[in-house]
């Protein structure tokens, strides 16, 4: 029987990024993940493709942050660049070993970082909207990750590989993801096409419009784990007040509790109960951070928990987020700036979405 980690690499190869034969293949990640890495790397030789392996030390966050000069701070490293710009295919597997390296850091020094990574995360949306890049993003199971989940190591690599569906419980993940890519096709029939989503329960109010914008289906392809459909909302038209149920996560930092209010797209009302200061930075940015750059409804069921990242947390089955900031140019959207900052409510207790009046969703699920 092949192995998980295998099977995980398989279907990143196969599936998600479909490689080629003579395709450049760039992998990012950090020596966390070597052993994962070994099997991506041989995958892709297997398919004739050239691997191109990009890793990172440990504490390179925290040494480049400690010691480098603001030019050094603003410099785009040269093979991620010309990985971004210019390979045909992008697999970044984050692997973490400290989630918290940015907890006392310089916040300017920080954002001057932020900034240099915005402009690759741009190349990398503007070239996958065409087709020129197929990329790809997912996390290989560390310990850190586990402690933010909450659970023990081995726990969460059952509870991440499970996520995933290329535990043992899946002989084939390739067919089950074609299969979740057919079902989330009738959710988005439901939405698409249409105008006014109405969002009413405990935690929110909330109008917008979906008019002329297209929803795309989040099935493996660009994440592991996946599960969501989503769009860019129609940027003049969010109206209304949301509490976020979960905290955001911004850099390893938490802000809980935010509440804001939206006027004509804008956010002019926002508050936290931790954070407060970095919520209000992040709001200051550009003068997209105030926009919506993202609506979208969380489809996977098997992630049934909080783990503080967002990777997770923004596919938790019954949830829907939105993000602050950049959008993604093939849902329609125009909204342009720094950050792109996803937002989690739960809607599985008494809520409803209604689409041009219509009920389309209540307590967590779809009806059809």
């Amino acid at each position: 029987m092949e192995n998980r980690e295998h099977k995980f690499a398989r279907l990143m190869v196969d599936y998600s990024a479909e490689v080629k034969p003579g395709e450049r293949v760039a992998i990012t990640s950090t020596t966390a993940a070597l052993p994962f890495l070994k099997e991506l790397y041989t995958i892709v030789l297997e398919r004739d493709a050239y691997p191109h392996i990009l890793l990172e030390i440990p504490d390179q966050d925290e040494l480049l942050l400690a010691h480098a000069s603001d030019e050094l701070l603003d410099f785009v490293p040269i093979f991620h660049k010309m990985a971004f710009e210019e390979f045909d295919v992008l697999l970044k597997v984050r692997a973490e070993t400290n989630t918290r390296v940015f907890s006392h850091v310089d916040l300017q020094r920080l954002a001057r970082r932020q900034k240099m990574i915005a402009s690759l995360i741009a190349a990398q949306f503007q070239r996958g909207a065409t087709g020129e890049l197929r990329w790809m993003s997912t996390i290989y199971p560390t310990q850190a990750y586990a402690m933010e989940a909450e659970m023990g190591f081995e726990e969460y690599k059952d509870f991440f590989f499970g996520a995933c569906h290329t535990d043992d419980k899946t002989d084939d993940p390739i067919a089950y993801w074609q299969k979740i890519k057919k079902d989330q096709q009738v959710y988005i029939e439901r939405m698409q096409g249409h105008d006014l989503v109405e969002i009413r329960g405990p935690n929110v109010d909330l109008k917008l419009s979906i008019k002329g914008r297209t929803f795309l289906n989040a099935c493996g392809q660009t994440n592991l784990p996946d599960g969501e459909i989503f769009t860019g909302p129609v940027e003049s038209s969010v109206n209304g007040w949301v509490r976020f149920t979960y905290p955001a996560v911004s850099n390893g930092f938490l802000v809980e509790g935010i509440e804001l209010t939206f006027s004509e797209g804008k956010v002019v009302q926002a508050t936290a109960k931790g954070n407060q200061d970095l919520l209000q930075r992040l709001l200051e940015y550009d003068p997209g951070a105030r926009y919506l750059g993202e609506f979208a409804i969380g489809t996977n069921y098997e992630i049934n928990r909080f783990t503080r990242s967002i990777l997770l947390d923004e596919k938790i089955g019954g949830s829907f987020h939105v993000a602050l900031g950049r959008g993604y140019p093939e849902t329609g959207s125009q909204n342009i700036s720094a950050i792109h900052w996803d937002m989690i409510c739960d809607i599985r207790e008494d809520s409803e979405m209604l689409v041009d009046h219509e009920l389309a969703y209540k307590n967590g699920k779809f009806i059809l």
